[in-house]
């Protein structure tokens, strides 16, 4: 479904943080023709979320819904296609274990995004085009994450400061490109239905720092709780 961006807005919430834990597979000092990686999760009511990479496990620390790893740096990764699990490690858990193979160019940034339910993780890996603006803009992309059973809608993201929609009709999984957005701006985000003024939820003092990159997302249940949240992509 076609994404229509319409302006230069978008929003910040507080960044959730994991546990790094160093492997021999990755490193966060240097990205010099390396690819780098971090990973979300919007997978409905999962909560013990393990990364491994070439069966080598990199989170220390369990990874619940709404979690990002890495979260204060992007973590440094070989290029070539790499085997990528994620699972949960109790024995009792009703997650099925996600196993996808991924290619990764170098020097190039990706986001992996969990998303649907707990019984039927699935995941999407997004190449990012990060640009440190030259000005003191800061740049953000929004994304729908929702899960239902039946079909998820496509939503808008409105923009309070603008009194208008700043990206529409946004379709699950759906990830925008970047959009510049002006840094330390208070401003209030309600994602709707597309098309209609229905609330499906919003975020607050959106207040993004000069030149870093966002993502803004909204996950939970069509039916249920809906949460809006961001992360930050580049530093």
């Amino acid at each position: 479904m076609k994404i229509k961006i319409l302006s230069t807005a978008l929003l910040l919430i507080t960044i959730l943080a994991c546990e790094k834990k160093a492997d021999p597979t990755l490193t966060s000092d240097s990205t010099d023709n390396k690819a780098t990686v971090q990973l979300y999760n919007a997978a409905l009511n999962t909560t013990r979320n393990y990364l491994y990479i070439n069966n080598s496990p990199i989170i220390g620390t369990t990874m619940v819904t709404g979690g990002l790893y890495p979260a204060s740096f992007r973590y440094a990764i070989a290029p070539g296609t790499q085997q990528m699990l994620i699972k949960d490690t109790l024995a009792t858990s009703t997650q099925v274990p996600l196993s996808f193979s991924q290619m990764f160019d170098a020097k190039s940034d990706y986001t992996i995004f969990m998303y649907d339910s707990v019984t039927n993780v699935k995941q999407k890996t997004v190449k990012n085009d990060i640009v440190i603006p030259s000005d003191t803009t800061a740049r953000l992309r929004v994304a729908n994450f929702l899960y239902s059973a039946v079909t998820v809608p496509a939503v808008d993201f409105y923009s309070v400061k603008r009194a208008a929609n700043i990206a529409t009709n946004v379709a699950k999984t759906d990830v925008t490109a970047f959009i510049p957005y002006a840094s330390a701006l208070n401003d209030t985000i309600i994602v709707r239905s597309a098309g209609t003024t229905t609330a499906l939820g919003q975020l607050n003092g959106i207040n993004p720092t000069a030149k870093r990159s966002y993502t803004v997302l909204i996950r939970g249940s069509v039916a249920g709780s809906k949460l809006v949240s961001s992360f930050t992509n580049h530093w």
